[in-house]
């Protein structure tokens, strides 16, 4: 039973309880150097409480005098008295251990405010866009508390947490005790703050900590990773780490510098979608780090033509099974495959070869581990607190939109991931259950806004927002919605009432392409529409065509698993569905593993199955996706009207007794184009006539059958246009078309 010392002291005794008994809310009123009058008579008093010491003492640092400190309860609560002195002086505390342990430091309730009163403001009004400069752990250099200019390194601390009772910082370093380090409130914006001494801390880089947070209400007492911590422990350990982000040395200065010429509608985009830790493994399955795979990855990236790596989420999150969409660490990429140092030599790596690194990101929702934000200060304080804040799907909480602060807390991970560490874009995941009030809930599972609508009015001005503040800020970084529904002008900007995205998944024309290529070849005639359909809206958006992870798990087979017939038909309709998509407007997305015709679906577990590179029919696979890389990058007509309808022109669409479809493609240069046949048939068809918009010759530039990419390599070579209008064009090519193929032809014109 905790018991109170008989010498004097000047510390109220219901604060020393609140202090020892872990509810003190205002440590800074009895901790640390206060005056204090005694009798009338005005003196100083040093009081601190370390429940873990034997023995606590202050050293007078313009005396060199050493003061030994009074327990005045037994829990660890100390005090010193100097009676010669009035006015505040230069100390430090020393404090002895249980175990023997000496360290001595300045006393963190020394020190004064630490933010500003502007960043305060800034995140009071939910504008603080580089909100992770203030809150977090910081590694900086004060001035010692009443000294002549000495420089003390430490760390400040600071967190949201505007409901709590008492937040405290613990680690290590205290014992995971949160009574030793409650924290200062600032109540202007609700934002706790504390500065520890490194000599405190035993180093300044690296330490372990967390917030313990006290609620108000029901005992509420609970272990919080820092929402804006830099690194976390790998898991299930959940502890944040102490980093220092500005000591990497970037080496990017010419992508960055051209980045605006590259990314934009008129160039071509071909992004390889990865997931890091299954991409490959190394010995014994271990996953590869973040240095291996800037060894590794972006080299074969670049092999194969691809302009931009996406990578699947790599904020930190507790569950390898959901890929990383379920994030609790913002600001932080995953300590899985490295450090914060690791994952951007892994940024500059792709820079410095050309390729451009896009991330997904989740504002949509969050889990329910209770290290992360959820509850966070004993209340729903970045969740919603009605039936808006579970989502039904993924069973997670979803962010209060609106809520400044926590909008600000979301718009600042965007921005923090593009400036920190150089992404050149995201992709924003799970848009379309943000934009609707009743996305997978029944009848009387939600209630309509305040114009009786389904639209979640809060969400969308968030997103408009977001979209605003990126283009703003980061005027070269794209931003791409996975949006799923009809949703008007998500790729606008918002001052016409668009969402302000760059661009948007066509996912449509993803699930109307594969359900066409599932059927059977006999009977594609009867689903001609669902080919073609994706022509009547491709320029409505800016989009891209993705061919994406969501579609090779789960029981839907992998892409070559889809494919119907037997094993020549599936690889001749998997070369045709890339040459469909290549030929289609539209950027390009491809899964990794679809470009090694991988046979099963994908697995998070495990590696992509590279062994299938031993067989001539996956090899051809791989090279068609790297030759059609290289035409869609160097065929001007192939991507600079991607989003443009001026870009496109239909020869034929009608033939759907034969699935055959032409199509012309045209580059800014209206001298300028390629034409695309394509027939997906297993049937050979000759002496196929087809318009053309010019006479000369034209040459074969690729064609899927070719035998380098495992076809019966039927090949039509040059063929002469004749003057014969056809299908609306004034000449007309005479072609083989072979069996579940695409060609794409070019006019050879001298000096184009």
């Amino acid at each position: 039973m905790a018991e109170w010392a008989d010498p004097l002291f000047t510390a109220p005794p219901e604060l020393v309880a609140a202090v020892c008994g872990g509810y003190c809310h205002d440590p800074f009123s009895v901790l640390g150097m206060h005056k204090v009058s005694i009798d009338q008579r005005l003196i100083v008093s040093v009081r601190t409480f370390y429940p873990f010491a034997r023995e606590m003492a202050v050293r007078v640092l313009d005396s060199g005098e050493v003061v030994p400190m009074q327990r005045i309860h037994s829990d660890g609560f100390f005090e010193a008295l100097f009676w010669k002195r009035t006015e505040p002086f230069p100390y430090r505390l020393i404090l002895t251990e249980d175990n023997g342990t000496v360290r001595e430091f300045f006393d963190p309730y020394a020190f004064p405010l630490l933010l500003s009163d502007f960043d305060l403001y800034l995140i009071a009004q939910g504008d603080h866009r580089q909100l992770w400069k203030a809150l977090g752990g910081h590694i900086l250099e004060l001035e010692a508390p009443n000294s002549a200019g000495e420089k003390v390194r430490g760390v400040r601390f600071a967190v949201w947490a505007p409901n709590a009772l008492r937040v405290s910082v613990v680690g290590d370093f205290n014992r995971w005790d949160g009574r030793v380090h409650p924290m200062r409130f600032r109540h202007e914006a609700g934002i706790w703050e504390l500065f520890l001494p490194e000599a405190l801390l035993g180093g300044a880089e690296s330490v372990l900590y967390k917030f313990e947070v006290k609620g108000r209400y029901a005992g509420y007492l609970q272990l919080k990773a820092d929402p804006v911590g830099f690194f976390h422990e790998v898991r299930p350990k959940s502890a944040s780490i102490l980093w220092d982000l500005g000591r990497y040395r970037w080496n990017d200065e010419d992508w960055l510098s051209r980045r605006h010429e590259v990314q934009r509608l008129d160039k071509p985009i071909a992004i390889y979608e990865v997931h890091l830790g299954s991409w490959r493994r190394g010995e014994g399955g271990r996953w590869l780090t973040y240095r291996e795979l800037a060894e590794q990855l972006v080299p074969y990236v670049r092999d194969m033509g691809f302009t931009h790596i996406e990578l699947l989420p790599v904020m930190e999150h507790p569950l390898d099974e959901s890929w990383g969409y379920q994030v609790t660490g913002y600001f932080a990429p995953t300590s899985r495959y490295g450090t914060p140092d690791d994952f951007k030599a892994f940024v500059d790596a792709c820079h410095q070869a050309g390729i451009g690194v896009f991330l997904d990101w989740v504002p949509a929702h969050f889990p329910k581990d209770m290290h992360g934000l959820v509850f966070f200060d004993g209340t729903n304080l970045y969740e919603y607190s009605d039936w808006r804040g579970d989502h039904p799907d993924w069973h997670t909480k979803v962010f209060n939109f609106g809520r400044t602060e926590v909008c600000n807390f979301l718009i600042a991970s965007a921005l923090f991931w593009l400036k920190e560490y150089h992404a050149d874009g995201l992709r924003i995941d799970a848009v379309a259950s943000m934009l609707y009030l009743d996305y997978s809930r029944k009848q009387g599972e939600w209630q309509p806004n305040i114009y009786g609508g389904n639209e979640h009015l809060e969400a969308i001005a968030f997103l408009k927002r977001l979209n605003e503040v990126i283009h703003a800020e980061v005027s070269d970084a794209l931003t791409i919605a996975e949006e799923s529904t009809a949703w008007p002008m998500v790729t606008r900007p918002t001052y016409v009432g668009g969402l302000g995205f760059d661009f948007k998944w066509n996912m449509g024309w993803m699930h109307d392409t594969l359900f066409y290529f599932s059927k059977d070849p006999i009977y594609r005639k009867y689903h001609h529409g669902a080919l073609t359909f994706s022509l009547w809206y491709a320029f409505s958006e800016n989009f891209i065509l993705p061919l994406s992870h969501d579609e090779v798990v789960h029981g839907k087979a992998s892409l070559l698993g889809k494919m119907p017939g037997e094993l020549w038909q599936k690889f001749a309709n998997l070369r045709a569905l890339f040459g469909w998509m290549y030929g289609h407007p539209g950027k390009k997305l491809l899964f990794m593993g679809s470009e090694i015709a991988q046979w099963q679906e994908w697995n998070y577990a495990s590696e992509l199955d590279w062994h299938l590179l031993q067989w001539e029919s996956h090899q051809g696979i791989q090279r068609l996706v790297r030759d059609l890389n290289w035409l869609y990058r160097t065929e001007p007509a192939l991507c600079e009207w991607d989003c443009d309808h001026r870009g496109f022109g239909w020869i034929d669409f009608h033939d759907a007794d034969n699935s055959v479809v032409s199509f012309v493609r045209w580059a800014k240069d209206w001298r300028d184009c390629v034409v695309v046949v394509c027939n997906f048939t297993p049937v050979l068809r000759k002496n196929y006539r087809i318009g053309v918009p010019f006479n000369g010759t034209w040459w074969e530039v690729l064609n899927t059958d070719w035998a380098q990419y495992g076809g019966s390599n039927l090949s039509n070579g040059e063929v002469t246009a004749e003057p014969l209008p056809w299908q609306n064009r004034p000449y007309s090519l005479q072609l083989t078309l072979p069996p579940l193929s695409v060609l794409f032809l070019k006019r050879s014109v001298p000096n184009l």
